[in-house]
């Protein structure tokens, strides 16, 4: 099985240290999350804390469209943060990405990044509304969201654990992560909308993020929080079903880890 090895001109990464670390990878590193899906950990390599995430093995059909056809997960999230750098949009370095190929199929890949010091979540905005200063913090994100928008950024994940925040100064750094879906394209305004349907399904958040985002935009904001309302609603109950589907029809599926 051949091996892609790309790092970032940047980086102070050699080949030898990271086919070391993917080689130890089960064995070594501070895991993050269960690993369902994909399994993220964090290692020291030569002094400093890199955020190394494995993606799951593609299903037999993906194995041929990542080995002919599209970019891996790995190289797209690799390619992608280098692209939202050069825009000026915060996200933990990219330092590299690995593949394992066969002749006629893809295998296991892995993105390498940075390993980023953070305060918190925009989840925290969910499990703590009395949470200081929530109306600022939410505010400065969707003007955030809104300079996405603008640059032509459609961030496909934009869910409550993808955008990690730190406080300085009192003002708020968003860094977005998980960045293998997106799109560049100058968004129509339902899209712009739609793309916060994934944060909550808290009336209290969309009031306050439709407010922002109506005045960023130059609309009124009754009818920008009743598309609000109704693309986080459509998402809501398409993502209810998704799961009852899973759960009766996959129940034999373990995790990873």
């Amino acid at each position: 099985m051949s091996v892609t090895v790309k790092i970032h001109d940047n980086s102070a990464l050699t080949k030898d240290q990271l086919m070391s670390a993917i080689k130890n990878f089960d064995q070594q590193g501070e895991m993050i999350g269960n690993g369902y899906r994909n399994v993220i950990k964090i290692l020291t390599i030569g002094g400093e804390r890199y955020n190394i995430k494995e993606f799951k093995v593609p299903n037999l059909v993906n194995k041929i469209v990542y080995k002919f056809f599209r970019k891996s997960k790995a190289e797209r999230s690799f390619l992608y943060a280098t692209r939202l750098l050069k825009a000026g949009v915060l996200t933990p370095s990219p330092e590299a990405f690995v593949e394992y190929k066969s002749a006629f199929t893809f295998g296991s890949s892995y993105y390498i990044s940075k390993q980023l010091t953070y305060d918190f979540t925009i989840r925290k905005l969910i499990d703590e509304p009395e949470c200081d200063d929530y109306d600022n913090i939410l505010r400065q994100f969707t003007q955030f969201t809104y300079r996405l928008h603008e640059n032509g950024i459609h961030f496909l994940d934009h869910s409550p654990g993808n955008t990690l925040i730190q406080k300085e100064d009192g003002v708020y750094n968003f860094y977005l992560v998980d960045l293998n879906r997106m799109d560049f394209k100058t968004l129509s305004y339902d899209e712009r909308l739609a793309n916060f349907a994934r944060l909550s399904p808290k009336d209290y958040m969309l009031d306050i993020i439709s407010d922002e985002y109506a005045k960023l935009i130059e609309k009124p904001h009754d009818e920008v929080r009743e598309r609000m309302y109704f693309f986080s609603q459509k998402f809501s109950s398409s993502f209810k079903k998704k799961e009852a589907f899973k759960r009766k029809y996959y129940f034999w599926r373990k995790k990873k880890r």
